[in-house]
């Protein structure tokens, strides 16, 4: 079992039942999946970014990505419909919570002037989403055989309905949100 699903079912489960006043666990909010996508308009011209951005998500989520296509024309980008364009992944069980545990200790800290991760990128749902500006901050992709640095977008989708239950629950995992500046005296 994984360190951050021992924390959850040890630790944040008897919190929330706590902080919320339920005493059902299964009405508690709980991560659902983790969805990591890259979106690589590039390789319309050149198809080994694609490529190289499979390869990358693959040692960073440890399983298999998808490769996304085009679902419209756009005769500005030069855009076809069905052409690959991207790659996602999701994240589910055992590999979820491993993928969250590095996120949070190893990847974030190691992002350049990072002061912690916007408190309000919930979508009304419960559901967060950031996103990275290159994938080198992930250990496992050598920056050193990386021919292109690559964004990639993370949504982390909960059970909660609303975005207080799901703040609460990411905080309990240790996630690092910034804190609100505080108002300057006169």
């Amino acid at each position: 079992m994984t360190r951050l699903l021992e924390k959850y079912r040890q630790e944040i489960i008897p919190a929330m039942q706590e902080e919320f006043g339920r005493k059902n666990i299964h009405s508690l909010p709980k991560l659902e999946k983790i969805v990591i996508n890259m979106g690589v308009g590039k390789a319309i011209q050149d198809r080994k970014r694609l490529d190289e951005a499979l390869e990358h998500l693959t040692l960073i989520a440890g399983q298999k990505p998808e490769i996304t296509r085009a679902k419209k024309s756009i005769a500005g980008f030069k855009l076809r419909e069905g052409m690959e364009i991207g790659c996602r992944v999701t994240l589910r069980g055992i590999r979820m919570y491993e993928f969250l545990d590095r996120l949070i200790t190893l990847v974030l800290p190691r992002v350049r002037d990072f002061r912690g991760v916007k408190a309000n990128a919930f979508d009304g749902n419960g559901n967060y989403s950031l996103g990275l500006s290159e994938q080198m901050v992930f250990p496992e992709v050598d920056a050193d055989n990386a021919k292109f640095t690559q964004g990639l977008n993370i949504s982390i989708v909960t059970s909660a309905t609303n975005n207080d239950e799901a703040r609460v629950l990411l905080t309990k995992f240790g996630f690092p949100f910034r804190k609100p500046a505080a108002a300057t005296q006169a």
